[in-house]
């Protein structure tokens, strides 16, 4: 990454690679369950998870 992209901008993009992620495995996870919602919530708790943790480093 280049020097003029601000810590808080490169957060929020990993922050955004995260729940996007989560929600990918969510809805995959509710159809593999048959049981979309729950698979979406589960996903996106994963995402926040994720997200935070790349956002982090």
């Amino acid at each position: 990454m280049s020097d003029d992209v601000e810590d808080g901008e490169l957060d929020g993009q990993m922050m955004g690679v995260g729940i996007a992620l989560g929600a990918g495995i969510g809805v995959s996870l509710g159809v593999a369950m048959d049981d979309i919602p729950l698979g979406i919530a589960i996903g996106m708790g994963v995402g926040i998870a994720l997200g935070t943790g790349l956002s982090a480093q």
